[in-house]
């Protein structure tokens, strides 16, 4: 019976996916500490933590000890498996690992499909902690919005770091409270199953230990929701028949202990766990090597490549060529095409096959007539939500380049390309969602193609006898709209070849953005035929991270500006968004901007949480708003969907385009607004 749906499921994909354009065993406290080095992890935040031992309830309270049990489905939230989440409960023990730790999801914590079938979690099981960029998950049936007034939401963030936040996200090395808000799970209308989700407003550590904590839930009448039997347990020191409880008790009094250091009051905790985050390699390592490994063997010209057509006529106002060609580079993959996998060497590292090491890729290139009166700049561009090279030819990126003379180019970022649409739609329409680690393992491939492109340019292309006497290959720059503003943040933490980049309308992470986005809503469709219980499409979501953040910014964001990966170079990187964005929320882009370390360069609008905000001209790295007259976002998990989307507006914009130049030429930010104030209200489209 499965069978047949299945076939209709994955034929309907077509119907549902259309192009998207670029607008559019456990550990003792001896042998660990919490991020895998060896100490002693009985003392508190501050300090010893002392005999904390206790019989409110007829139990004994323990010593202090960091050590947990490892279970398939977590007792403590007994109405959905797999939470809450990310925990510590959900990995094991693994002395290869950076952490000291494995992540260890079991079958029956898997979510459970139309055909009761489940993603295998193999690889999952494969990462040494849980991704920094999570959003973190929890259930409570009888919650409503109206039981979370008390708490920090999408516009009030600073709540989350007041003495009295009924919510706290703990560092246990620093003792700090980490920013965040929180939100009920808006994309159903089923009551019951909205998870409540805790979205950090920066992205966590590498290869750290949270404590998450949750008081005052409150039910409809205003009364406290009672915390679980499980939890109860732990907190009120009553016996438990249920062994991964008892079994933790020693870890509990470390986590009530640190909590109450941070003022939280035992007595009032509805839930409490912990969970430790991946190692920096674990997100970035095989990216890395493929970068050096991949620009050692194509050397300081670059790939090699051949010219398949040129057109002299294509847009005779702007354009004197374009240039589409082929080039050849290593492939680190089982083949090139969508549903590919990454091969990996005896380390453990991603490595070609020796019996096709190679394959090619196309390129586009687009020379404006500018150019042929002076070598002109080189520009990448990185292309919209599953989109192609081709949306380089927008009409307003025409104009710019021969207006201000720059040469732009593009490849497809395969893996996340306008092929990959239906591979993407036939993973979530199997269930078979383990398949996504395919797609992550071929946007590898996708952003080694685009670090391999630029050396292109910049040496074989500038050589080249027909077309390189255009070109000035010492001003190289890179400019991303939506997906390619967003994998943008990744590529400026990996290039070699570029200091200067513009993420056009970003953000991150993607559990985040894609609740928020119109553009999501074909692929929850599918979700929702697949799934058809909400807490298992939000959990999909945050598997989906797991697996994602070895592409996505989030894994690589923190090193754009500090603390760069090895060999790389220091970059300058300004941001810009769309007040109301329907596609990429705002809210992204200022997490992408807080983990950059960037500042906050004023435009007239508004402030934003955690960005110092500093006048123009601004000569470093940071960000800028720029309003086009819509109303507030919803603050809940769903898209702005007032008026005109402004997502590809801000492109256009002759003060953003003067804004744009100048700081590739100069590294500064400007404000080119009249009077200083970005806002357009006349632009919205608003009735």
């Amino acid at each position: 019976m499965t069978a047949p749906y299945r076939s209709r499921a994955l034929a309907a994909l077509l119907a549902v996916l259309p192009a998207c354009a670029d607008d559019g065993s456990a550990q003792t406290a001896s042998d660990t500490n919490d991020t895998g080095t060896t100490d002693d992890a009985t003392t508190g935040a501050t300090g010893d933590t002392g005999d904390t031992s206790g019989t409110s309830g007829g139990v004994v309270e323990p010593a202090p000890e960091v050590d947990w049990p490892h279970v398939g489905c977590d007792p403590l939230v007994p109405s959905f498996c797999p939470l809450p989440f990310p925990s510590n409960v959900f990995s094991v023990v693994d002395d290869t690992t950076l952490t000291g730790r494995r992540v260890q999801l079991e079958a029956e914590a898997m979510p459970v499909d139309y055909y009761g079938g489940h993603p295998e979690p193999d690889v999952w099981n494969r990462a040494d902690g849980f991704t920094p960029g999570l959003a973190l998950l929890a259930h409570f049936p009888e919650l409503t919005p109206a039981g979370l007034a008390a708490f920090p939401n999408s516009i009030t963030i600073e709540r989350s770091l007041e003495a009295d936040c009924p919510s706290v996200v703990l560092d246990t090395e620093s003792g700090e409270r980490i920013p965040h808000w929180v939100e009920l799970d808006m994309t159903t209308d089923d009551p019951e199953q909205r998870l409540l989700i805790i979205h950090p407003a920066i992205r966590l550590r590498d290869q750290g230990r949270y404590i998450v904590s949750l008081s005052g839930l409150l039910d409809d009448a205003g009364a406290p929701l009672a915390a679980t039997p499980g939890f109860a347990a732990l907190r009120d020191l009553v016996a438990s028949d249920e062994p991964s409880i008892e079994a933790r008790r020693p870890l509990y009094a470390d986590i009530f202990a640190r909590l109450e250091t941070a003022g939280v009051a035992r007595a009032d905790v509805q839930l409490a766990w912990d969970f430790t985050t991946a190692s920096r390699d674990n997100q970035t390592a095989w990216l890395l090597h493929m970068r050096d490994e991949g620009l050692a063997t194509v050397g300081a010209d670059g790939p090699e490549y051949e010219i398949i057509s040129v057109e002299t006529d294509y847009e005779p106002d702007t354009i004197a060529y374009r240039i589409f060609g082929e080039m050849t580079v290593p492939l680190y993959l089982d083949q090139p095409g969508p549903g590919a996998s990454l091969l990996f060497g005896a380390d453990g590292l991603p490595e070609p096959d020796p019996a096709t090491p190679t394959a090619t890729f196309g390129f586009e290139v687009l020379i404006p007539h500018a150019a042929t009166m002076s070598p002109a700049g080189l520009i990448q561009y990185g292309h919209g939500l599953l989109g192609e090279k081709e949306q380089v030819e927008s009409e307003h990126f025409r104009t710019f380049m021969n207006e201000y003379n720059y040469v732009m180019f593009a490849v497809d970022f395969v893996g996340m390309a306008a092929d990959d649409q239906v591979e993407i739609g036939s993973v979530i329409a199997s269930g078979e969602f383990h398949r996504f680690s395919n797609t992550v393992d071929r946007q590898h491939q996708g952003m080694l193609n685009s670090l391999l492109v630029m050396r292109m340019m910049k040496g074989r292309f500038a050589a080249d006898p027909d077309y390189g006497g255009f070109i000035d290959p010492e001003r190289a720059y890179y400019h991303g709209i939506s997906q390619g503003g967003i994998f943008g943040g990744t590529y400026m933490a990996l290039t070699t070849d570029v200091e200067r980049g513009v993420l056009g309308v970003p953000g991150m992470p993607y559990n985040l953005l894609l609740s928020r986005s119109v553009d999501f809503e074909e692929f929850f469709t599918i979700i929702r035929a697949t799934w058809h219980d909400a807490r298992q499409q939000t959990f999909v979501l945050a598997l989906a991270d797991m697996l994602w953040e070895r592409t996505e910014p989030a894994g690589y964001a923190p090193y754009v500006l500090h603390d760069r990966l090895p060999g790389t170079p220091e970059h300058r990187v300004l941001i810009a968004d769309a007040v109301g964005d329907h596609q990429v929320t705002t809210l992204g882009a200022a997490v992408m901007a807080r983990t950059m370390g960037m500042e906050h360069v004023d435009t007239g609008i508004r402030d934003i949480f955690g960005l110092e905000k500093v006048a123009s001209p601004h000569d470093g790295s940071g960000i800028v708003e720029y309003d086009l007259g819509l109303p507030p976002d919803p603050i809940e998990n769903v898209p702005q969907t007032a008026c005109e989307d402004p997502h590809g507006k801000v492109r256009k914009l002759p003060e953003f385009r003067e804004q744009l130049d100048t700081f590739y030429r100069t590294g500064m930010i400007e404000n080119f607004c009249a009077g200083g104030v970005c806002s357009f209200p006349d632009m919205s489209g608003c009735r």
